[in-house]
């Protein structure tokens, strides 16, 4: 039997992978309607794709932006609940969520780019 070549995953595939749920925090925020309710269901996937990625700096970041934009959103349905219905609040609210995610993303966006980032060498099953 022949040996196989280990597959490796390269440096620059972990740092876009750790980068992507940032971008997409920043997109839904700045385009609100209906984009950030297709990010919702499209951040689960890419969620489930990078959290347990073979570079484990990956998931951190991902993780890490999973929290801000989970939790904002999940505010948003608790506080939500209570608002008049008047679109000014839903406007304010989504004020807030850009104040807080799109600062918040950008500076982990520089953080990713600014980590050194290795090539993984996935083990052999």
């Amino acid at each position: 039997m022949a040996k196989r070549e280990p597959k490796i995953v390269p440096a620059r595939s972990a740092r876009a992978a750790a980068q992507l749920f940032n971008y997409g925090n920043i997109v839904a925020v700045l385009m609100p309607f209906p984009l950030i309710i297709f990010w919702f269901g499209a951040s689960m996937l890419v969620y489930a794709m990078n959290r347990h990625h073979p570079n484990e700096r990956v998931g951190y970041y991902t993780q890490q932006a999973a929290y801000r934009f989970y939790g904002i959103i999940g505010a948003l349905i608790v506080v939500g609940t209570f608002f008049p219905p008047r679109v000014s609040y839903f406007l304010a609210y989504w004020a807030f969520t850009a104040a807080v995610l799109i600062p918040w993303s950008i500076i982990d966006i520089i953080r990713i780019n600014r980590e050194e980032w290795q090539d993984v060498v996935i083990p052999e099953e």
